[in-house]
């Protein structure tokens, strides 16, 4: 029998206990934990969350990894084209966790209105493009559709949209400047066939995607020529390494960037939300753990002739402390346990009903993102148990000190 747990669930569980002097500290003592795991929850998740909906927005605009010419130098205009005779494409074999490779080129021009016009950069994709993070941001209307014909359809933002009063199935026309300044500019007409809205102003205020067909004809490339690829990879995590590899694996006359490198301004300051991180978990965990210390001090305290008697009957002063550690566990346990209940619960309710909104000019969303996972839950409680439990061995260790013919006398 474990008689050190027997005594600490008879004494946790006796009226005497709960309207003791220490029962405020031992609530106040839960409340902190519990207040500290929401805190250390909301903070990670919504962290990670911001950080993969940035990266998501920046891929689905860019791909993860772009290999063009060198002279592309992360310029928005395609200007020297790049043969689709490749050997990785339009299956890229040489590098494992490649999902999708796409062509794409880019052009500036001027989409006019009776009224009213806007400098946008058509970025022209093929048959063989990905339109899943499209889908998810299509306020209105269809996804253009594109094969082997030239298509007039395009997708434009709904802040062009709202900006030159452009509805779905409207067809305005866009001006192309030429390289030769003396010759008008070229005019292509196109038909709005869905509206847009990633949240992301950057892109959300210059991109509209047509028809590659358009940019060929436009710049007199060959059908088989284009801007660049972008490559799409399985885990956005192995970017650096796979970065590596598609560089390796392309022709040198070719170039490879990853949107890390083409964004670093952007990347640099999602990654300082993993300091943040850290910092608020230390902070909380250092609060949380210095009210289980104070906690576990009035316990011991109020509880001095019971370990004076104790320690009078033979007991030793591990089995003592074991006593006051269980009763330590037990408002550890309870504080988590409505800490999960609570954090993970606030969670839910953003994920799903975006309840906190976020300016979009300032975190690119416009509603705080949510990131829940199972394996951070656990190892952020089972790191604060840990560290719970070793900021109260230095304080249960006062036990060792109090003499039994002092203690049942103590008053």
């Amino acid at each position: 029998m474990n008689y050190e747990l027997f005594i600490a669930k008879r004494l946790i569980a006796s009226k005497k206990y709960k309207s003791s002097i220490s029962a405020p500290i031992m609530k106040i003592g839960m409340i902190a934990i519990a207040l500290g795991v929401i805190v250390m929850l909301i903070s990670l998740a919504t962290g990670i969350g911001l950080q993969k909906k940035i990266r998501e927005k920046i891929s689905g605009f860019n791909g993860h990894v772009q290999i063009v010419n060198y002279d592309y130098n992360n310029s928005l205009v395609s200007i020297k084209p790049v043969s689709t005779k490749q050997d990785f494409y339009p299956v890229f074999k040489a590098v494992d966790g490649v999902q999708n490779i796409q062509v794409f080129a880019q052009k500036a021009g001027i989409i006019k209105t009776k009224t009213d016009f806007e400098g946008v950069i058509l970025k022209g994709v093929g048959s063989d493009y990905d339109w899943n993070f499209f889908k998810d941001y299509l306020v209105e209307g269809e996804l253009p559709v594109y094969g082997k014909k030239r298509s007039d359809e395009i997708l434009i933002s709904e802040n062009i949209a709202n900006r030159l009063q452009l509805k779905v199935d409207d067809v305005p026309a866009i001006w192309f400047v030429r390289k030769d300044p003396t010759k008008p500019p070229q005019v292509r007409k196109l038909l709005i066939k869905g509206i847009y809205n990633s949240g992301f102003p950057e892109f959300d205020d210059s991109f509209v995607i047509g028809d590659i067909k358009h940019i060929q004809r436009l710049n007199k490339w060959k059908p088989d020529e284009v801007g660049g690829f972008e490559v799409l990879l399985d885990n956005f995590d192995a970017i650096d390494e796979k970065s590596v590899e598609i560089h390796t694996s392309i022709p040198p006359t070719l170039n490879s960037i990853s949107i890390k490198n083409k964004f670093p301004l952007i990347f640099e300051w999602i990654s300082l939300f993993d300091s943040n991180i850290m910092v608020i978990i230390f902070i909380m965990v250092l609060v949380a753990g210095f009210n289980m210390i104070t906690a576990l001090l009035v316990l011991i305290l109020e509880r001095t002739q019971m370990i004076g008697v104790l320690k009078a009957l033979g007991d030793t002063n591990w089995h003592i402390r074991k006593i006051f550690l269980y009763q330590a566990t037990y408002l550890i346990v309870k504080g988590l346990f409505w800490g999960n209940l609570i954090g993970i619960g606030l969670l839910l309710l953003q994920k799903y009903f975006g309840i906190i909104s976020l300016n979009p000019e300032t975190y690119y969303v416009d509603k705080a993102p949510v990131y829940i996972n199972i394996i951070h839950i656990l190892v952020l409680n089972l790191g604060v148990v840990v560290l719970s439990y070793a900021m109260m061995i230095i304080p249960s260790y006062f036990i060792t000190k109090i003499s039994p013919v002092k203690a049942i006398r103590f008053e």
